[in-house]
Parts: structure tokens; sequence; C-alpha cells
């Protein structure tokens, strides 16, 4: 259920601030793979989550570019 709330708050902005979340997304997760390549990542199923949203982002900024 939090991944319906998610998109629907991803569907409510605009596409600028879609773009501006997928930038911040991308960081996060090189940041998360830096991490886990020096042994420092506790949680390693927060890349898969962050994959994921940068999946959901980009299909929301699609939907939006179609429409």
């Amino acid at each position: 259920m939090k991944t319906n709330k998610y998109v629907e708050e991803l569907q409510a902005k605009s596409v600028a601030a879609l773009s501006e979340d997928l930038v911040a997304a991308k960081k996060e997760l090189f940041n998360l793979r830096f991490q886990n390549a020096t042994n420092q990542l506790n949680n390693t199923a927060r890349i898969k989550e962050v994959r994921k949203n940068i999946a959901r982002i980009q299909t929301v900024i699609t939907q939006k570019k179609e429409s």
C-alpha cells in the first residue's frame, strides 16, 4: 500500500519536480553502491528499493509527456 501512495504523490508533481526527484534518486543510488563496494552499507535492500523508485519516477514522467 505504501507503493500506491508514493505513485499518487509522484503523479501530483510536475515534470520538472519529477526530474529533480530522479536526479536525487540517481545520486542516492550511486552513494549506496559506493557504500556497498566499501562494505559500509548495512541495509542492502535499500539499493533495490531506490532502483524501483527510479523506474516509477521515469514511468510517471513518460506518462505525463504522452498526455
